[in-house]
């Protein structure tokens, strides 16, 4: 509160106060400050955020405590655990409760019985009574210590309790940590626990480590984003989905933060939505993530798979946010960070409990040495004539003063009384050569310890590594980590509404279901329209939009599309020339109006046409009867015509007045075969030259694809496919060329050798037998490959000579049904492939391809004449160019 309300209030104050009333006013603006600022320090430190130092919040190390309170090797009833934690935390038992369920299910330092929910379906738990638990050896192994932790007292002062526990271990980044508190929040993700440890004893060798996160649910990970667990950072975690049959996906693992119920919901919601379509789904889940995903016929599985990572919770994308409590004030700080602190932490630990220890070994030498003395001197027998305590004890004293000089310390009177508590029994059974041998021992066992001490850090990797051989087995990464590519929403999203055109008023909708049906569409397409005048817009799919009268041309825009050609031939305004030209709409600002003409008023669209694959038509141009004119009819190949930028003029088709054109002969494309790439990081094609090139394709070619199991097919190459980790060959399929196969016969136990062509494009076929002991060896797509064969040396004969064989040669072309040849009946050791023989491929011509020319906007003023054949001048040409820069007037694009 400012100064002026103050002195407002304390005249409020001083008005209120008259002498008839006794009552005072107090002000609370300083309670409020200091009781929120109390109460946020108390939830910051007691409850929501984990210390460093043991990776704990107050109310898990309180029960940790409990448990090692109650520990006797058997189960507790939780219930029981939680009640002995109330006494330590001054909250309520289901606080407690849910805290242990939360630590148990993440199986490392509780050893859980009974029903403790699931992490997977998001199952709870049974209740506190009817579940049980015990510490793991794990826990008992790296959590306590007692020797070395620090104490305080409970909330009530009837009991202690530590402050921090001795944990030698990375707790927090094993288990993770996420608490919203006031004002703040802290989110760690849980890593590996064997990349815990191999990234401590790298930090305590001086090098470099990498921590990602790795999580109980599995799925695949993309953490290029991570930046170490800090704020700004990012995962995207997804579900692993594979292709069961062309109309069943199946879910084996789900993104981290999700559960099997929330997923199948959000996978509902999208369905109803319309963003997706599928026909049922199917929850088989128990010990495994198992979701059956049913899709109608004529859906394409990988189509599915991304808009299920699109439009889902199969995909997931978490922000992690590292703050954690040093020094009773919030850090933020990196994974790394944390665990070289932990890691140094540890050494420090180890150092105290190596230090105590040797302590313990030196006093137990200490008194081993004294109880010698006193037995094999028989010192106990100059105590005889004493008559009192004291003098007992100088006796004692006196009697050990010729034989102490090699001991380290001085001789106390605590070790004297102790030495008078030795029984006669023992004095009388006391062997000298047992006493010096453990003597020995503990001097033994001393040398260990300062060689440890001396040795500190060799020690802790040793530490360690221990700790991953013990309890590493079963703990090894389940996240997969993989780079995603950018998955366009537009491009899978399913068609789920139509659209419609009202081409006279200049209206597009979804509910003009009165006018022209143009296109399926979905709610989040862009709409690209050309009218009569010449203009063009890109706007969203709406109810009904209005555009502009004189609707030409409706289509469903795609950003950054450079094989959609659109050609054209406009007139110049009322007495202008007639222009033609063709361009490419690759990226505009949407609801804003472009004009594809040189922008004259009254220009008109006279012929337009949409290619999606860059086609290029012959038209017939005729013109109208106009004094001494003599050709009115000549064709216009479009061919000839490079395609530029949206905002060029185009080139001169005559200067007369055209009357119509006609269609002659439909066209085929003029652009280059696409380039297409495998990106094996992110197991994707490409256009962008990321990864092996596949080859060029057309329209016409497909994309081979034979996976370890030996199933092969040919698929139309789409940048939305999926591939398997068992993909053995991806390359452009040659119909003509046979594949080459040799296979493990099961029944027969012998290898199998075949040629086939595949006959039924479309269809997904097995190139080795059903047996389910039969298996894939060795596949070639080369027209003439070699082959060798090493076979096995029998016992008792000699070694035969590797066989090379022309699979050629050795068999003929069959179907791809068919058995095949036997190779051998002897043992083969291996079959490796060799350098196929040459082969020349039959020369081909091919039409050479026209450039395209990408620029968004060209300007240029050059102008080429040519008179036509027969020497008529002022005659129409399709070879002048007169072209205009961009018609934004701007010379730049935006994209949306």
């Amino acid at each position: 509160m400012n100064e002026d309300n103050q002195h407002n209030e304390e005249e409020l104050d001083e008005n209120l106060e008259t002498p008839q009333e006794t009552e005072t006013i107090t002000r609370v603006t300083g309670m409020y400050r200091d009781w929120f600022l109390d109460y946020a320090s108390y939830v910051i430190l007691e409850r929501a955020v984990p210390a460093i130092e043991d990776g704990f919040k107050p109310v898990q190390r309180r029960i940790m405590h409990s448990m090692k309170d109650l520990d006797d090797g058997r189960y507790n009833k939780v219930a029981n655990i939680v009640g002995h934690t109330m006494q330590y935390h001054p909250h309520g038992d289901a606080s407690i409760a849910d805290a242990m369920v939360q630590i148990g299910q993440k199986d490392l330092l509780i050893d859980t019985q009974g029903n403790w929910g699931n992490v997977l379906t998001g199952d709870r738990a049974a209740a506190s009574r009817y579940i049980e638990a015990r510490l793991s050896k794990f826990a008992l192994d790296v959590v306590y210590n007692s020797k070395i932790t620090d104490w305080q007292a409970s909330y009530d002062g009837r009991r202690k309790e530590p402050i921090n526990l001795p944990v030698m271990f990375p707790m927090l980044l094993a288990q993770g940590a996420e608490g919203i508190a006031v004002g703040l929040s802290t989110k760690v993700l849980p890593h590996n626990f064997i990349e815990l440890i191999d990234a401590s004893v790298k930090h305590l060798q001086g090098k470099r480590f990498t921590l990602l996160p790795d999580f109980m649910t599995g799925g695949i990970m993309d953490a290029t984003n991570y930046n170490d667990g800090l704020r700004g950072g990012k995962i995207r975690s997804r579900a692993r989905i594979d292709q069961l049959d062309k109309n069943t996906l199946v879910i084996k693992e789900i993104p981290y933060s999700t559960t099997t119920s929330s997923l199948i919901d959000s996978i509902l919601k999208a369905n109803d939505k319309g963003k997706i379509k599928i026909k049922k789904i199917e929850d088989n889940t128990a010990a495994e993530v198992e979701i059956l995903v049913h899709i109608p016929s004529g859906i394409s599985p990988d189509k599915t798979i991304d808009a299920l990572y699109a439009f889902t919770a199969c995909e997931t994308s978490i922000s992690p946010l590292g703050c954690v409590i040093e020094d009773n004030k919030p850090l933020f700080i990196g994974v790394s960070e944390m665990l070289r602190r932990s890691t140094d932490r540890t050494v420090a630990l180890l150092k105290s409990e190596l230090e105590i220890k040797l302590n313990e070994l030196e006093e137990q030498w200490h008194f081993a040495s004294l109880e010698r003395i006193f037995i094999e001197k028989r010192i106990y027998r100059d105590i005889e004539e004493e008559e009192t305590w004291e003098g007992v004890i100088k006796a004692i004293d006196k009697g050990l003063q010729p034989h102490i000089k090699h001991l380290k310390r001085a001789v106390t009177e605590e070790d004297i009384v102790r030495l008078t508590e030795i029984r006669i029994k023992r004095i009388s059974k006391f062997d000298i050569d047992k006493a010096q041998q453990k003597i020995e021992a503990l001097e033994d066992q001393i040398a260990e310890v300062k060689n440890h001490l001396e040795n500190l850090i060799d020690y802790a990797i040793a530490y360690f590594k221990r700790l991953k051989k013990d309890y590493g087995e079963g703990k090894e990464r389940k996240s997969e980590i993989r780079v995603f590519d950018e998955i366009q929403k537009t491009k899978v999203v399913i068609r789920n509404t139509k659209l419609y055109v009202n081409r006279e008023e200049g209206f597009i909708g979804t509910s003009l279901r009165r006018d022209e049906y143009v296109t399926d569409c979905s709610d989040i397409d862009d709409i690209i329209v050309f009218t009569q005048d010449g203009t063009m817009m890109v706007t969203k799919v709406d109810s009904k939009t209005f555009i502009g009268k004189g609707i030409i041309h409706v289509a469903v825009f795609k950003k950054k599309d450079k094989r959609t050609i659109y050609n054209m031939i406009y007139k110049d305004g009322p007495r202008g020339a007639t222009y033609v030209k063709r361009f490419a709409v690759t990226s505009v600002t949407r609801d804003r109006e472009y004009n594809m003409t040189a922008g004259t008023k009254g220009s008109k669209v006279i012929y337009f046409t949409a290619n999606p694959n860059g086609e290029a038509e012959i038209v017939t141009v005729l013109l109208r009867q106009s004094g001494s004119i003599k050709k009115l009819k000549w064709d216009l190949d479009f061919a000839d015509q490079l395609v530029k930028g949206r905002g060029s003029k185009g080139n001169i088709v005559t200067k007369y007045a055209v009357k119509r054109i006609e269609l002659k002969e439909k066209g085929l494309s003029t652009l280059k075969p696409r380039k297409i790439w495998f990106d094996e990081t992110v197991q994707r094609l490409n256009v962008e030259g990321r990864g092996e090139l596949l080859g060029e394709f057309t329209s016409e070619d497909r994309l081979l694809i034979i996976n370890q199991k030996g199933e092969v097919k040919t698929v139309i190459p789409e940048m939305t496919l999926h591939f398997g980790d068992d993909v053995i060959v991806l390359e452009k399929w040659e119909p003509k060329k046979p594949l080459s196969v040799i296979y493990w016969e099961g029944e027969k136990e012998l290898y199998y050798v075949k040629r086939f062509l595949i006959e039924n494009p479309d269809r997904i076929e097995s190139i080795i037998t059903e047996h389910p002991k039969s298996f894939l060896e060795a596949i070639f797509t080369d027209h003439r490959p070699m082959a060798e064969v090493v076979f096995v040396k029998e016992r008792g004969k000699e070694r035969k000579d590797n066989l090379e064989v022309n699979l050629e040669e050795f068999i003929s072309v069959k179907g791809i049904t068919a058995m095949g040849n036997q190779l051998t009946k002897d043992k083969v050791l291996e079959i490796n492939p060799l350098d196929p023989l040459p082969y020349e491929a039959p020369v081909k011509k091919e039409a050479q391809d026209i450039d395209v020319i990408e620029e968004e906007s060209i300007t240029s003023q050059e102008q080429d004449k040519k008179e036509d054949s027969e020497g008529t001048t002022s005659q129409a040409s399709t070879n002048n160019i007169e072209d205009k820069g961009d018609v934004d007037g701007e010379g730049q694009t935006t994209l949306f």
